[in-house]
């Protein structure tokens, strides 16, 4: 695990005036955001925090309409780019049937130069575990990982059943404001989909 401090490093213009450079180049995230809660704001906005650009890929892009993928990979984009504006660059991310390993983090890799012309230097993450061996097989790839410990307590599922169970109150405690006008549509696209239990996000 890297230990990474949040600092500005300072780089002088030629004019004297002075820029403040964000430590990392390139940081980026992969998630589901099914749907996107209070603890994926904090791990992006410390992405923001520390990186000069963000990519955000989301994964299982391909899948709708289930109940672990209720929302299509457009609500998804809408949801974080509603929350985020013009501050993060948002790609789907399409499933490849291989698990958390490192050939998936090697299409991660290849899907992020594709967009971006370029390798990442930071990975940000909340599950430390599942992405330890993402890019063992990747030569020359040089990306630090922060992981964030979880310290919200709720998850996607829960989130995904306070449409189920009409639980507003609970799921605006966890969601941005930005979004609560969005309650009834999400809310609709979760029923549409909570008796689909075919799946095939890993």
């Amino acid at each position: 695990m890297c230990i990474i401090k949040s600092v500005n490093i300072l780089k002088k213009k030629n004019t004297g005036d002075f820029l403040k450079s964000k430590p990392y180049k390139l940081g980026i995230l992969v998630g589901r955001f099914q749907t996107l809660h209070s603890g994926h704001e904090m791990m992006i906005n410390k992405a923001c925090e520390l990186c000069d650009k963000v990519g955000i890929f989301i994964g299982s892009s391909d899948e709708k309409g289930t109940y672990k993928n209720p929302f299509s990979f457009e609500t998804r984009a809408d949801m974080l780019r509603s929350v985020f504006g013009e501050d993060i660059y948002i790609y789907p991310l399409p499933d490849i049937g291989v698990g958390n390993n490192s050939s998936w983090g090697d299409y991660v890799l290849r899907n992020v130069v594709d967009r971006f012309g370029e390798m990442p230097d930071l990975l940000i993450s909340g599950k430390e575990a599942r992405r330890i061996s993402w890019f063992d097989s990747v030569e020359g790839a040089s990306v630090a990982e922060l992981y964030i410990p979880k310290t919200i307590d709720i998850s996607a599922t829960e989130m995904r059943e306070c449409f189920i169970n009409g639980d507003v109150d609970r799921w605006k405690e966890y969601t941005n404001p930005k979004l609560w006008d969005k309650f009834d549509l999400l809310r609709n696209e979760m029923f549409a989909a909570k008796d689909n239990t075919e799946t095939h996000s890993i």
